[in-house]
């Protein structure tokens, strides 16, 4: 059966605000107007990762990825607590049906978000109605971006925080966005936005103005004419309900004491990669590729992949590209982190 799929008037981009500390704060009372850090064990002391911070926490410069132990130190009166999967999963599943239950084309995006389509001539009316929803079902907040596609109502979303609503439209795309510099844009990270600056692209203004076929020629033919659609506010994807396909699926670990010894970091990467075919199994995939991420001590982070000869379920191929990827690694410095991702082939 075909899914079905928004082309409506509008779209509506709704983001839970700080959605995993909000969940322990409301499993917490308690801990309401204090700054919560969500990451690891719960243990700043150990090695881990902040999986995201509470408003508060981010005042001290506390955010999702730093180190635990570097987010003790900025705000060392913080209340931390381990990550649990379960009843973020479960919470997100209340909020995503009471989307459905508006009567909308609802895209998920993940725990935390989700794309609706719709025709009616007062986007904000639906806004409102589902932020009071949200609250009256879960507890949450969230916060709703309009934009008249995908790319302008996730990137209204932004402005809207927290708890409010921002409509960003092609009328208003360069007024709100064109000083603004390129990595603003949904889709453009810290490295593309260096390279467009070495060729005096600046701001979404520069990039919307520049010539795609001379921009292909530097980033490539694809990638250029994308690049420039995606700074005029352009996106004609469509809002779909079609389940969500993960692409991937990977398992990493924290070590709490370095690895000196490479032969134990390849033990390590058997292990994940073991983890990791079971994984691909038990929901039927092929593997197409094979990635390795290695973290160094103290915090530097390196990947390299290995694309398998023919894609593959079998636990053996698997290992084997992962140990091809890791011996491509060649620093055999201290490692804190290791990881294993398999990508599919759809």
């Amino acid at each position: 059966m075909r899914d079905n799929e928004g082309v409506g008037r509008w779209v509506l981009h709704v983001d839970l605000d700080q959605f995993i500390a909000a969940v322990e704060v409301l499993r917490h009372p308690e801990l309401r107007g204090r700054p919560v850090v969500v990451g690891g064990d719960g243990d700043p002391a150990k090695r881990g990762v902040v999986s995201t911070a509470s408003y508060e926490a981010r005042e001290y410069g506390v955010h999702s990825g730093l180190p635990l132990r570097t987010a003790v130190r900025r705000c060392p009166d913080a209340v931390f607590l381990p990550v649990d999967r379960e009843l973020y999963e479960s919470v997100s599943a209340q909020v995503m049906a009471t989307l459905r239950g508006l009567g909308v084309v609802v895209e998920v995006l993940g725990w935390d978000e989700a794309f609706l389509a719709l025709d009616g001539d007062d986007p904000e009316d639906l806004a409102r109605e589902i932020r009071d929803r949200v609250r009256a079902a879960t507890g949450l907040e969230c916060t709703v971006g309009i934009g008249e596609n995908k790319l302008q109502a996730k990137l209204a979303t932004g402005f809207g925080k927290p708890a409010g609503v921002f409509r960003l439209t092609g009328e208003t795309w360069f007024e709100v966005l064109g000083d603004r510099p390129t990595d603003a844009l949904w889709g453009i990270g810290a490295k593309t936005a260096k390279r467009l600056k070495g060729l005096g692209i600046a701001t979404v203004g520069d990039l919307a103005a520049a010539d795609p076929d001379a921009l292909a020629r530097e980033v490539g033919p694809a990638t250029g004419p994308w690049l420039v659609r995606l700074a005029q506010g352009r996106d004609g994807s469509p809002v779909s309900d079609a389940p969500y396909v993960p692409r991937s699926c990977g398992r990493e670990t924290t070590f709490q004491r370095d690895l000196d010894d490479w032969e134990d970091v390849r033990r390590e990467v058997v292990r994940l990669a073991r983890r990791v075919a079971g994984d691909a199994a038990a929901d039927g995939r092929d593997v197409a590729r094979v990635v390795v991420k290695v973290r160094y001590v103290p915090f530097t982070t390196r990947t390299h992949g290995r694309t398998l000869e023919a894609p593959s379920g079998e636990p053996d191929r698997i290992r084997e590209a992962a140990l091809a990827a890791l011996d491509r690694f060649t620093g055999r410095r201290p490692v804190r982190l290791l990881g294993v991702r398999a990508e599919f082939t759809r």
